[in-house]
């Protein structure tokens, strides 16, 4: 990872920042949907958004999987200088740049339910299901490997925090930022950003690589 001061957001949590947004206003939609007949009726789309609330949800979970795990073994350390940018302020910014998206998301989820009532909404949710496993199934790679991962701002925004941009991970301590392995926020964590501090020993899959502790 080069040095000089940047930005750190943490993996997981980029990971998991659009399943809340696609969870409820995906369960809205379906619950809007159940009130419309549709041309199907509301037994076939019931039927057909559960089916496609599992696909989503699987196909969600299982994408760039090797990816992320290429990327999570190749990981250095993070510099001392970088800023590790809280939980609250990876959420907002994805939320920022992707509301649009998402109302559009929202709607077209709505008018489906004029053919397939509910469906829709149901696939928006299933996505939320795969972002959240997926998020899980990196924060037991965290805690296994008793670090965490973290991507930069500037490259997790072009394209997730697996996408083309993003080159490599930098790897912290378990004590840095305000999320517990796997995203969700760590109870009684500072919030409005850190450096990161102090070095200690870490272990990755056959190597002996060096994380760093939150600073102040």
């Amino acid at each position: 990872m080069g040095h000089g001061a940047y930005a750190l957001a943490r993996v997981t949590v980029v990971v998991r920042a659009p399943a809340g947004w696609l969870w409820w206003p995906g369960l809205l939609a379906a619950g809007i949907g159940v009130l419309v007949p549709g041309l199907a009726g509301r037994t076939a789309g019931l039927s057909a958004g559960a089916a496609l609330c599992v696909g989503a949800a699987l196909v969600v979970y299982l994408a760039r999987r090797g990816r992320y795990t290429t990327l999570a073994r190749a990981a250095s350390r993070a510099g001392k200088a970088v800023i590790l940018q809280d939980r609250a302020v990876t959420l907002r910014a994805w939320r920022r740049a992707h509301r649009w998206w998402l109302l559009c998301a929202f709607l077209a989820a709505v008018a489906s339910s004029c053919v397939l009532p509910a469906a829709g909404g149901l696939l928006m949710a299933g996505a939320a299901l795969g972002l959240w496993a997926k998020a899980l199934w990196l924060g037991r790679w965290e805690r296994e490997h008793e670090a965490l991962l973290w991507v930069r701002t500037e490259a997790a925004a072009r394209g997730g925090a697996a996408g083309k941009e993003v080159r490599e991970y930098a790897l912290t301590g378990t004590a840095a930022g305000d999320a517990r392995p796997g995203g969700a926020r760590r109870a009684g964590a500072r919030t409005g950003g850190s450096r990161a501090g102090g070095v200690r020993a870490v272990r990755t899959r056959g190597v002996r690589a060096r994380g760093v502790r939150a600073g102040r």
